[in-house]
């Protein structure tokens, strides 16, 4: 039996644990207050220094934004003895090279009114009016306004552009250009169109929040040419980087959707086609291309025995690069070439792998196998041999309106089959000055199994024999939006 002393003794040593224990608790419950104190001091530091930068950062004068240079660039209306056809028509030639159509145009019979609706992974951006309506469009905005939205990612009211507009590319286009641009967008016919607005989860929804996504991701400022480099070279950087952003395509992006400078063009996925590498990797780019492939592909979508552009290339080829002049074109292959090269997962050039197929006849009257009762060559035969012949060889050779070779493709061998996917999904179409490319679209006709069926036997008998793709796969390609 415990004696009573003892008892109070074990219980007066409990009450001083219990004090203890409490005390620890206040001392730790302190230092979090603390903690946090002094977080939301920093926070709001940072955020009034966000503020001051807006207020009085914004009105600093930079080298190409002399009022001499602004006056010339504006053109007539605020600058006596410039030749306004001139402008105007050079102003449609770097529209063309920014490739504004494409992104701008979701219905052909009413240019650059905008609803091209783009996804993201926080929701679905559509693309605003930005013909010279007052109303809907940019008529109202001024030169500075607009020239702010380009290079800053501001709009007219002061409102955070999303970076799905690339300023962060157009930032590097000098004045002039720019004044270039909105003199030819003046002259187009005004579209009273108001596309739907964006939809956009919770709290990517608050524009104010690209304040925090530019301090990582942006860099303002105009191009800058290095003066070791050619002047082909610095051309070709010049369009590559700014005006024709081809980075914001072939590039991959961060969780927060800013481009990963670290592997610059090495390729990225864009509303499920694969934007392929495009540096001068030899396996895994375009290091066995040579100048004319490139100036080729640009042109008209074919470079012979090696791509043949389809999906959203496609488009910026019919819209935009096949109107750059040869001189352009040239520069932007020297500059692509001059890249530090990018090495991918791939063991062999995606141009270099398939074979003819042989065993057509065996085929005849066979009876149907394979998953779910599907055989891919069989579903070959009944809808891509007229074109492509049974062999997978194509008809009309390097012609521009050739039917392609199927072997020695970069599409079909690929390691990922998203892009022959999307192919069969939604066909193609590219008109070019040298040619009109069709290919009707098969995701109407042809269920998720067959295209599953298909594809695999493309890959396996024409290109990269270990690229496979799931009906999972082929659904979710399937919703992406075009």
């Amino acid at each position: 039996m415990t004696h009573p002393t003892s008892r109070v003794r074990l219980a007066g040593a409990g009450d001083a644990l219990r004090e203890q224990r409490v005390a620890q608790q206040r001392r730790l419950h302190r230092h979090r207050a603390v903690n946090m104190a002094t977080l939301a001091a920093a926070f709001s530091l940072f955020a009034l220094y966000i503020a001051w930068l807006e207020v009085y950062g914004a009105g600093t004068v930079r080298s190409d934004e002399l009022p001499m240079a602004v006056a010339i660039a504006r053109g007539p209306e605020q600058a006596d003895g410039v030749d306004r056809a001139g402008l105007v028509k050079r102003g449609e030639y770097l529209a063309r090279a920014g490739n504004c159509m494409t992104c701008h145009t979701s219905d052909k019979t009413r240019p650059f009114a905008g609803g091209v609706a783009m996804g993201t992974p926080f929701g679905t951006i559509y693309t605003p009016n930005i013909t010279p309506d007052p109303d809907t469009g940019i008529g109202q905005w001024s030169d500075a306004e607009f020239l702010r939205a380009m290079h800053e990612g501001i709009g007219k009211t002061g409102e955070r552009l999303y970076p799905a507009f690339p300023y962060p590319s157009y930032t590097k286009v000098t004045e002039r250009d720019v004044f270039a641009i909105r003199a030819y967008l003046n002259t187009i016919v005004p579209v009273h169109n108001t596309p739907p607005a964006n939809e956009l989860r919770f709290p990517f929804n608050q524009r104010w929040l690209m304040l925090f996504w530019n301090l990582f991701n942006f860099d303002e400022g105009r191009f800058v040419p290095d003066p070791k480099q050619s002047a082909e070279w610095n051309r070709g950087a010049y369009l590559v980087d700014g005006l024709a952003h081809c980075g914001e395509c072939h590039t991959p992006r961060n969780f927060i959707q800013g481009l990963a400078s670290r592997a610059r063009f090495s390729g990225a996925v864009q509303a499920g086609w694969h934007a392929f590498n495009i540096t001068p990797d030899k396996v895994s780019g375009i290091g066995n291309w040579n100048t004319a492939d490139v100036v080729a592909y640009l042109s008209n979508g074919v470079a012979p025995g090696r791509a043949y552009a389809a999906g959203p290339m496609a488009k910026i080829i019919e819209d935009s690069t096949q109107y750059l002049s040869g001189e352009d074109l040239r520069s932007i292959a020297v500059y692509l070439r001059a890249l530090p090269p990018v090495r991918g997962a791939e063991k062999q050039p995606r141009d270099t792998l398939g074979t003819p197929a042989t065993a057509v006849t065996a085929l005849r009257g066979a009876v149907l196998s394979g998953a779910n009762g599907v055989n891919g060559a069989q579903l070959f035969i009944a809808n891509c041999a007229s074109c492509h012949r049974w062999t997978g060889e194509g008809v009309g050779a390097s012609a521009p309106g050739a039917y392609p070779s199927l072997i020695h493709n970069s599409v079909t061998g690929a390691a990922d089959p998203a892009n022959l996917v999307m192919v069969i999904l939604h066909g193609v179409s590219r008109k070019t000055q040298q040619a009109e490319v069709w290919m009707p679209s098969f995701g109407n006709q042809l269920t998720d199994d067959q295209i599953v069926a298909l594809s695999n036997y493309v890959t396996a008998q024409f290109g990269y024999p270990r690229s496979s793709v799931s009906a999972t796969q082929v659904a979710q390609l399937r919703k992406q939006p075009q």
